[in-house]
């Protein structure tokens, strides 16, 4: 393991304490699709998170995409959803990552899961399928998890708002979702109690925002993290439709519906992943620039997600290493995408490399799509990052 592995596990180690962070990904691929422009011969190489969004983009055809992590039990994750679409029926797949739970899942497990994993992925799950068969959703497991789980028992039991939470989601518009958070939602949620718990960087640390990000995040938003939440939540319960959005109704309500679900979750999808579209994944363990120095694979598309923000404080020499490795395994015309908790990404230009025996700044081999990128940003239905990049690299 180089110096570089070595640092980066320790990020890794900071950030995710040995824990399952994400249970579903927090980026919307509709946006992803649109910016990548992906056709069959791009080769993506993407953080895995929780294997949600490879699903999406597997379904456009690309030729490969290679799904890095550095958190195993992502990649496990993944790699069960991967194995349920092989031997899995769509009803029985649904009930397990459409509806968090399925009673029988330790035989379903044993019988038609497990000798399609990896190794490590059976130990894992050999210990954790109970996540699925319990009184509580799989969408309240693990760190995101915990974390939805504890905003849905203030829901009820403190702000005691619930039917005001279901008639939100059921509205027929926005004036109407704007109608039910001015009147009812608002003054109830906002509390002290709530405003201190959004401020805590323990609440913070549940879904994986180190301390570099909670720092780019604060830096722009008036020195508040729950500023910045509250923003959020009101851009998407009074800004956007909430008729498709399926991120924040998961973790309103623990499960997804037929109609507000990932796109991997619909039945006609589901078929075609079955079909032989999901085979084009590839599941790897490893950093970002660690997959790059080890694989001699030319990439088109990449979706660094926001994880650059991790690293732009005292681990930015780990900044600049995975920028080299990107533009060394990078294919002519090749793309990348990402998110910022911050208003501005300027620490990533800033990064230097060298590229034709010479020192350069990153963000002068760069050449952003920035209109295209804030317009896209504004549909967004996560809305929990300050902004979006799209940027094509000069090679």
């Amino acid at each position: 393991m180089s110096i570089a592995e070595s640092i980066g596990q320790e990020v890794f180690k900071l950030v995710h304490r040995n824990n399952l962070v994400y249970n579903t990904c927090w980026e919307d691929p509709r946006l992803d699709r649109e910016a990548l422009q992906l056709g069959p011969d791009d080769t993506v190489l993407m953080i895995s998170s929780a294997g949600c969004n490879a699903l999406d983009y597997a379904l456009t055809g690309p030729k490969r995409i290679y799904c890095v992590d550095l958190n195993p039990r992502q990649n496990a994750l993944l790699e069960l959803k991967l194995a349920g679409i092989k031997n899995l029926d769509h009803p029985t797949f649904f009930a397990m990552f459409g509806e968090g739970h399925l009673p029988e899942v330790a035989q379903v497990y044993a019988e038609k899961l497990r000798d399609s994993l990896s190794p490590w992925s059976q130990k894992y799950w050999d210990r954790r399928i109970g996540f699925f068969d319990g009184r509580r959703s799989f969408y309240f497991r693990g760190s995101s998890g915990a974390l939805a789980r504890l905003i849905n028992v203030y829901i009820d039991h403190v702000a005691r708002v619930r039917p005001w939470v279901e008639e939100i989601l059921a509205a027929n518009s926005v004036e109407q979702q704007r109608q039910i958070y001015d009147e009812h939602l608002y003054h109830r949620f906002w509390t002290r109690v709530m405003w201190f718990a959004m401020n805590r960087d323990t609440t913070m640390s549940l879904v994986g925002v180190p301390p570099a990000q909670r720092q780019q995040v604060r830096m722009h938003h008036g020195g508040s993290m729950a500023r910045f939440i509250q923003d959020s939540v009101e851009a998407v319960l009074t800004r956007l439709p909430l008729s498709d959005n399926y991120f924040w109704r998961v973790y309103m309500t623990g499960r997804y519906t037929a109609d507000c679900c990932p796109e991997y979750l619909r039945a006609e999808s589901f078929a075609k992943l079955k079909e032989g579209m999901a085979d084009c994944i590839e599941v790897h363990t490893a950093s970002v620039q660690g997959f790059l120095d080890n694989n001699d694979a030319a990439i088109s598309r990449f979706v660094l997600l926001d994880h650059m923000d991790w690293l732009s404080d005292r681990h930015y020499s780990l900044l600049e290493a995975e920028w080299q490795a990107i533009f060394r395994r990078a294919a002519p015309k090749a793309r990348a995408i990402w998110r910022s908790g911050g208003l501005q990404s300027d620490f990533v230009d800033r990064a230097k490399i060298t590229l034709g025996g010479c020192t350069r700044e990153v963000g002068s081999l760069l050449q952003y799509h920035s209109e295209w990128a804030k317009v896209l940003h504004a549909q967004c239905r996560v809305h929990t990052y300050g902004s979006f990049y799209i940027a094509d690299l000069a090679v």
